[in-house]
């Protein structure tokens, strides 16, 4: 970990909780819309939520498995109010007028429910086995097996709480499929383009990082 000074470490934790915050109510929006990719169903959500398994990964190879759960507990209230509220108003993608906020959508509140159940155990297990696995000799090895493990539990938790005996008849249908495709679609993306990209921001974030420490202590 970094040895950054406290109004630092605030002020990067706070950025992190809300980038979490963004991914999640995205995804919340863009799992509501289905489509077929090579004759599978999944929904645009598996490709948006994987940035929160990269935030985590570095939050933890940073800052230590203490900052990432500070993060998740500070995201996670938020989040599942500021999802509600955009289910409603962007339901299936077609703004429904203010006046929806009005009366309670208890599918939109099965979906923000789902998504801050799994939020919260997928995000856990993921810094459980990404600190583990963090001192391994390969960097790339933690956030391959936390991001593995991390995504099929968020994965079955959430479609299963929010879809199972839908009201939507589609969604109740075929979300067993969904969730299968949408598990593979997170992996491909996650171990094909955001480990890479892990790798790069993780030197640059630490050489930022170091180069601020530098100038505040020559500064002091």
């Amino acid at each position: 970990m970094l040895m950054l000074t406290q109004a630092q470490t605030r002020r990067a934790l706070l950025f992190l909780a809300s980038f979490h915050l963004i991914i999640i109510c995205a995804s919340n929006y863009l799992v509501q819309l289905p489509f077929q990719l090579f004759g599978y169903h999944t929904t645009w959500g598996a490709f948006s939520f994987p940035f929160v398994y990269l935030a985590t990964d570095l939050t933890v190879r940073i800052f230590g498995q203490q900052a990432a759960r500070q993060i998740i507990f500070k995201a996670m209230l938020p989040a599942l109010v500021v999802s509600y509220v955009i289910g409603v108003l962007f339901h299936q993608g077609q703004f429904q007028q203010l006046g929806s906020l009005v009366e309670f959508n208890s599918f939109v509140f099965r979906i923000a429910f789902a998504s801050f159940v799994a939020y919260l155990v997928g995000q856990l297990m993921d810094i459980t086995v990404f600190a583990k696995l963090r001192q391994a000799r390969v960097w790339w090895l933690a956030p391959a097996s936390s991001t593995v493990v991390g995504n099929l539990v968020d994965t079955l938790v959430f479609f299963s709480i929010a879809f199972y005996a839908s009201s939507d008849p589609f969604m109740a249908k075929h979300w067993p499929e969904i969730a299968t495709i949408d598990y593979g679609f997170k992996l491909m993306v996650s171990l094909g383009l955001f480990l890479p990209v892990y790798g790069v921001l993780l030197k640059v974030l630490q050489d930022k990082l170091l180069s601020t420490s530098a100038r505040s202590t020559t500064h002091a």
